[in-house]
């Protein structure tokens, strides 16, 4: 699972971890799981202007960069909810996701947003570059 800004940052600056880490997930090293809904936040975000020119292609760049990062994601059912767990109702969604996707980590620059909630469902919280990190470790050995 991936939060807003770690996304934000794979497309605004692609020399970085979250870019990176993006790259290995789109050549099977693990998957992206996303719901819909966290479909039109990343959306939202991303387009936002100052985002938009901070990208080349501008505006036209940003909604290809979301077309591929969509296609590349699993989608995830949510059969339950265990709301409310964080006080930010976007993070929820990332969560749910997470919690109902089983992933094994949920990857975010703002870790304190997620109050170790997704510990408690035995989800790892990493930061971009501790999940590049693990999962280039796993296609090492």
């Amino acid at each position: 699972m991936l939060d807003t800004d770690v996304v934000v940052a794979a497309m605004r600056s692609p020399g970085g971890a979250s870019a990176a880490l993006l790259t290995l997930l789109s050549l099977g090293h693990g998957t992206l799981l996303m719901r819909s809904a966290m479909a039109l936040e990343y959306e939202a975000v991303c387009c936002r202007d100052q985002h938009a020119r901070a990208v080349p292609g501008g505006i036209g760049q940003v909604k290809g960069y979301l077309d591929d990062l969509f296609l590349l994601a699993e989608e995830v059912v949510i059969h339950f909810n265990w709301r409310p767990l964080l006080p930010d109702p976007a993070d929820e969604l990332i969560l749910a996701a997470a919690i109902n996707g089983r992933a094994e980590g949920l990857v975010s620059f703002n870790t304190k947003h997620f109050q170790g909630a997704p510990e408690r469902f035995g989800i790892a919280l990493l930061t971009p570059g501790e999940a590049l990190r693990q999962i280039r470790r796993k296609v090492i050995s």
